[in-house]
């Protein structure tokens, strides 16, 4: 049993299976659209040193021409090594920061919009679940200001006392008392305070949730709590979620669809089941082969090879050339391009393209 399936017995255990499909309807138009961006941060030297040690300007492509799109109802899930990109597009398709290049729609409305008179209902639709319930939540506030915060900037509701019942409702939803809300963030678990983080996102009743490793600071058991909330939520409100992990196994039972990110670019992109049962890219096989098999007493595993080059001075060509057991000439020279295979999915290598043994 793998921990993958260890793990699958704390989010099933008491529940009913899903059925197929009615996560994320097939013929929904996509709620958000990603379309070839990219974020780029200048960590030059200070202006002074560059001009007398004759120092150029230092860009860190954190993204480069990531697209993709997420229907409603869905859960996409974007995994891979720390310093990949997955919280720089976490944060972009949020609005907190500016692709440098190329466009985020939600709903039809381009998200640079969003600072307009006309596009400032946009943010009431979309929030964001951070990783650390430690940091995301003021420590000088009492729980009922903490939610009621979006409610009141965004101007969902009015009135003293229909603000406090909305509040005590989120706190049921989550699985916390009302009488909670008079308690400071101090006096929770992290379980609990990732409870409250998810009710403050729901506060202005949003429709699509950008979750940035929300369970990676919780123990596994507390782990399943909170997903298996978050999995009924989705349920009854019919929201869409990006969920950002670098858990294999939290992916296996979250998302509908998994994109496998390298060094700022998606390098497969496929659904859960296509991905884990048959993965194409070399990196994806490297992930997933890594992961510890419980009762596999005496099984090979293949760790993760190599680490993952500075991204100040990335290789040509393929940027994962330098780990891959199936790299040829052209992986050196030529960038592979996302593909779309037989199946669907799409896949950025050119052994696959070409069908290399």
């Amino acid at each position: 049993m793998s921990l993958i399936e260890r793990f699958g017995e704390h989010i099933e255990r008491g529940r009913e299976p899903d059925v197929p499909g009615t996560t994320a309807p097939a013929a929904a138009a996509p709620l958000v659209v990603v379309d070839a961006i990219a974020k780029s941060f200048d960590v030059s030297p200070p202006w002074l040193n560059r001009l007398l040690e004759g120092k150029p300007r230092v860009l860190l492509h954190a993204v480069d021409d990531v697209s993709f799109e997420i229907a409603r109802g869905e859960t996409l899930a974007l995994v891979g090594e720390s310093g990949c990109g997955k919280s720089t597009i976490a944060r972009m398709l949020v609005g907190l920061y500016k692709p440098s290049r190329g466009q985020v729609r939600f709903d039809g409305v381009d998200l640079s919009e969003m600072s307009s008179p006309s596009g400032r209902q946009m943010r009431s639709r979309l929030q964001m679940i951070f990783q650390d319930p430690y940091a995301s939540l003021n420590p000088r506030w009492k729980v009922a200001d903490i939610i009621a915060e979006p409610i009141r900037v965004h101007r969902t509701m009015s009135g003293k006392d229909a603000i406090a019942t909305r509040i005590e409702a989120l706190l049921k939803q989550v699985g916390l008392s009302g009488a909670d809300a008079a308690k400071y963030p101090h006096q929770f678990s992290g379980g609990q305070r990732q409870r409250l983080s998810i009710a403050r996102a729901l506060a202005s009743r949003p429709e699509f949730l950008v979750c940035d490793e929300p369970t990676s600071a919780l123990d596994v058991s507390v782990q399943a709590q909170v997903l298996n909330l978050m999995r009924d939520i989705q349920r009854a409100d019919g929201l869409t979620y990006l969920f950002i992990s670098h858990n294999l196994a939290v992916v296996n039972h979250v998302a509908d669809r998994v994109g496998v990110m390298y060094l700022g670019r998606i390098v497969e992109l496929a659904p859960k089941r296509r991905l884990f049962e048959m993965p194409q890219h070399p990196y994806t096989r490297m992930l997933l082969d890594a992961i510890p098999v419980i009762d596999g007493s005496g099984k090979t595993r293949t760790a993760v090879s190599g680490e993952v080059p500075n991204p100040l001075n990335p290789p040509s060509g393929c940027t994962f050339h330098p780990r891959c057991p199936l790299v040829r000439e052209r992986c050196r020279s030529e960038r592979p391009l996302l593909r779309r295979s037989a199946d669907g999915s799409l896949v950025a290598c050119h052994a696959i393209e070409e069908n290399w043994s």
